[in-house]
């Protein structure tokens, strides 16, 4: 009994790390490897399928294998998936009424954002450049303080 129960936890964790990968790979990778996840994937799913039918194992126990297992193995994939995700450079322009220029422009000259602005009439437009997802979020909470309209856009970063 304990080997069965250990055999499901070891299958239900790599199926559940497989078809996260799988995911990832479908939407972000190339043909080739969203090819080999999902064949690797769908592979050892099908052992999963008769596994679950076969091992003496309650009907409870697996569930709450299966959840235990997606929550630790989906988080982990994604932990993994963040870490490893290059950095990119976004640019961030926002439009705000000119009563906020100086605001705005000191609260990014405090935290060291690179920006600049031009006037257009009634309104100023500030650009500003933000190296990691921290500084951009602090950008755009900065620009909501200032009832900034805001729209961003990201680059890669290539050496």
């Amino acid at each position: 009994m304990k080997t069965a129960v250990l055999l499901f936890i070891v299958c239900t964790f790599a199926n559940v790390v497989l078809s996260t990968v799988k995911s990832v790979m479908t939407i972000k990778g190339g043909k080739v490897n969203a090819a080999i996840w999902n064949a690797l994937a769908f592979g050892l799913y099908s052992y999963i399928v008769v596994l679950t039918a076969t091992a003496p194992v309650s009907t409870v126990m697996k569930v709450v294998i299966t959840a235990a297992c997606n929550l630790v193995g989906v988080f982990g994939v994604k932990l993994v998936e963040e870490k490893m995700r290059k950095d990119h450079l976004w640019k961030i322009e926002m439009t705000i009424q000119n009563e906020q220029v100086e605001k705005l422009h000191e609260l990014l000259t405090a935290a060291s954002i690179p920006n600049h602005y031009i006037t257009a009439g009634k309104h100023t437009v500030f650009s500003c450049f933000c190296d990691t997802k921290e500084q951009t979020d602090l950008v755009l909470n900065m620009g909501k303080t200032c009832n900034a309209k805001t729209f961003a856009s990201e680059t890669v970063l290539t050496p």
